[in-house]
C-alpha cells in the first residue's frame, strides 16, 4: 500500500462486536502513528453490533513498514484472523 510521509491513510476492516471481535493493530511507532480508531455501526437491529472499524494512520518516516492487524475474541488467547499490510512510504514531493 503506497503512502506519503505526513499524509494520513485509512484502513477499513469489518468487525462483529456482537461476537466479541476486535481488530488490534501492531506496528513500529517510529515509522507509523495512529491518528484515529473509530467504529461505524452498520446493522439496523438493536441486538446486533457489527460494522466497519476505521483506522487512520500517518506515516512518520519513509521506507517500508509492516502493519499487522489481528482479530481477537475476548475469551481466546490466539487471533481469529490476521491481516498484514506492507506500507511503502515515500517523502513528500520536493523534500
Amino acid at each position: 500500500m503506497p503512502a506519503t510521509v505526513d499524509r494520513p491513510f485509512v484502513i477499513h476492516l469489518w468487525e462483529d462486536r456482537t461476537r466479541g471481535e476486535q481488530w488490534i493493530p501492531s506496528y513500529d511507532s517510529k515509522g507509523l502513528a495512529l491518528l484515529s480508531d473509530e467504529f461505524l455501526r452498520v446493522a439496523s437491529n438493536n441486538a446486533v453490533e457489527n460494522g466497519q472499524r476505521i483506522f487512520e494512520f500517518k506515516a512518520v518516516t519513509p521506507g517500508t513498514h509492516c502493519l499487522v492487524f489481528e482479530k481477537r475474541m475476548g475469551w481466546k488467547f490466539t487471533a481469529e484472523d490476521r491481516r498484514v499490510f506492507q506500507i511503502d512510504v515515500a517523502n513528500l514531493p520536493g523534500s
